[in-house]
């Protein structure tokens, strides 16, 4: 029987369910947590296998984290969800969603999502791996987070943010942060498969990202059925944090969008 992952949740509503990147667990959405249970969602944020206190699980494969979050989904009992994705979470919603498209009502890709090319793992992933030899040198998480948030933000990035996003970095193991940054390289879902999720998208990312640039999230917009790409100025690879309140505003507006549909 697959264990649970651990996951922090708030509010009564529809489910939102967060899936945070390699850079960190579930505090990389810890705005948006309280944001969405004011606004009459059930927020939830886990932790991936490897993560917080969420056990590893082994083969470490798409496949593997896609159905550590579809027992989550089950143990939560909500009927569909909608997924929000950051980074590698981005990807792995996309997964999840083509492995059970009867469980995601709406998906919400942030800073990711898209397969990496050749550029995409020089700028995205190289820089993390090369931080991450010193820290198996001996160097602290800590020290790795203070080195590389800062390359990675927009020019606009709520200070506080920033400090979040390097709290939540450092705090991740580095043996899974190994492994997690090896599984960015090899997603391999295209657009024939994209073009089978037909469930209402939101595309959501920072104008400075260079992990996964607005050019990427708008090709894969023009892929999927129904999708929609929101670009936000002056952000980098983490909109929530660095932008909560833009990132917020868009977010709720899909899911109030949508919410009136049904």
């Amino acid at each position: 029987m697959a264990l649970l992952p651990t996951y922090i949740t708030l509010g009564a509503g529809p489910t939102v369910l967060m899936l945070h990147d390699a850079d960190g667990g579930h505090l990389t959405f810890a705005p948006q947590v309280e944001r969405l249970a004011s606004a009459g969602y059930r927020a939830v944020a886990w932790n991936m296998p490897g993560y917080g206190h969420s056990a590893p699980i082994e083969p470490y494969t798409f496949k593997g984290l896609a159905q550590s979050c579809l027992t989550l989904v089950d143990a939560l009992r909500c009927g569909p969800v909608t997924l929000v994705g950051h980074g590698l979470g981005a990807m792995l919603a996309a997964e999840v969603a083509l492995r059970q498209p009867a469980l995601v009502r709406r998906l919400v890709l942030c800073a990711g999502g898209p397969g990496l090319d050749a550029q995409a793992s020089q700028d995205w992933v190289s820089p993390r791996l090369q931080a991450l030899q010193a820290v198996e040198g001996g160097q602290s998480m800590d020290r790795l987070a203070q080195a590389l948030v800062p390359r990675f933000i927009g020019s606009g990035a709520l200070p506080e943010g920033v400090r979040l996003a390097g709290h939540a970095l450092s705090q991740v193991y580095p043996a899974t942060y190994r492994r997690a940054l090896e599984l960015l390289a090899v997603f391999d879902r295209d657009a024939t498969a994209f073009r089978r999720l037909a469930m209402p998208t939101l595309l959501l990312g920072g104008a400075m990202d260079p992990c996964t640039p607005p050019a990427a999230l708008q090709a894969l917009a023009e892929v999927l059925p129904d999708a929609l790409h929101h670009s936000l100025a002056h952000v980098g690879h983490w909109p929530q944090l660095e932008d909560p309140d833009g990132f917020d505003a868009a977010l709720l507006a899909f899911l109030a969008e949508q919410r009136q549909l049904h």
